[in-house]
C-alpha cells in the first residue's frame, strides 16, 4: 500500500516541488497539500495519512513545529519530516523534542528529500550531520551557546533584560554577561546591532507560539 503524503508549506513553487516528488515516487501517493500548517493539522484530524512534510516558518496562525507537535499528539504513528532554510538554532532541538523523525535543511541537503523519505519510513530518524554554520560578525552562529540563542531569541522582540530573565527565569545579571559574551564573540558594539543582525541572518526567530 502507497504511503500517504500530506504536505504543508506555504512557498507555492516549493511545494509544487514536493508535489511532484511525491507523486514520481514509487510507494508514495499525494493524499493532500496544503499553505498553512492550520490546514494540514484539521486535515489529519479527520483523515489518514503516513508522512508529513512540515515547513518550519510558515504564514498563519500555528507554526510548523506546533503543528508537529499536535500531530503527534493526535496520531503519534504519523512520521514527520520538518524541512526549512533558516539557521535558527533551536530547531532541530524543538523537532526532536517534538519526536519528529526527520530533518532536511533545505540549504544542506546531504541526501535528496526522497532518500529522507525512503529512510524515515524504514523506521529511521534522520537529521543532518551539522548544523548551518552563519557568519555573524566575527564569529559564527554555531559558537552561541543554547542559552545565549535563548537570550538572543527574546532579544530581537525588543525585550529589556529584566523581561528576558522574567521569561528564561534567570537573574538580570545572568542575562547581562550572555548579552555581553554574544557581543564579545560577534565584535558588535551594541545589543541592537545584535539583534538586527541575529534577525536579519535567521540565526534567533521568535515563535510566538
Amino acid at each position: 500500500m502507497a504511503v500517504k503524503v500530506v504536505i504543508a508549506e506555504d512557498f507555492r513553487m516549493i511545494r509544487e516541488i514536493f508535489e511532484s516528488t511525491v507523486e514520481r515516487a514509487e510507494g508514495y501517493t499525494l493524499a493532500a497539500s496544503f499553505p498553512t500548517a492550520v490546514q494540514a493539522v484539521g486535515y489529519i484530524e479527520k483523515n489518514d495519512a503516513d508522512l508529513v512534510l512540515m515547513d518550519v516558518l510558515i504564514p498563519g496562525s500555528m507554526s510548523g513545529l506546533i503543528a508537529a507537535e499536535k500531530i503527534k499528539g493526535i496520531k503519534p504513528d504519523i512520521k514527520i519530516i520538518v524541512v526549512t532554510s533558516m539557521p535558527e538554532l533551536s530547531y532541530e532541538k524543538r523537532a526532536r523534542e517534538i519526536g519528529v523523525e526527520g530533518f532536511w535543511q533545505k540549504e544542506i541537503q546531504e541526501q535528496p528529500l526522497l532518500d529522507i523519505m525512503d529512510r524515515v519510513m524504514a523506521g529511521e530518524t534522520v537529521y543532518p550531520s551539522e548544523q548551518i554554520e552563519v557568519p555573524i560578525g566575527n564569529t559564527v552562529s554555531t559558537e552561541f551557546t543554547d542559552r545565549e540563542v535563548e537570550v538572543l531569541k527574546e532579544l530581537v522582540t525588543g525585550a529589556s533584560n529584566k523581561e528576558i530573565a522574567e521569561k528564561l527565569n534567570i537573574g538580570q545579571s545572568t542575562v547581562k554577561m550572555h548579552i555581553t559574551n554574544m557581543l564579545q564573540k560577534a565584535g558588535f558594539h551594541s545589543r541592537l546591532e545584535l539583534a538586527l543582525m541575529a534577525r536579519h541572518y535567521g540565526i534567533a526567530i521568535y515563535d510566538k507560539d
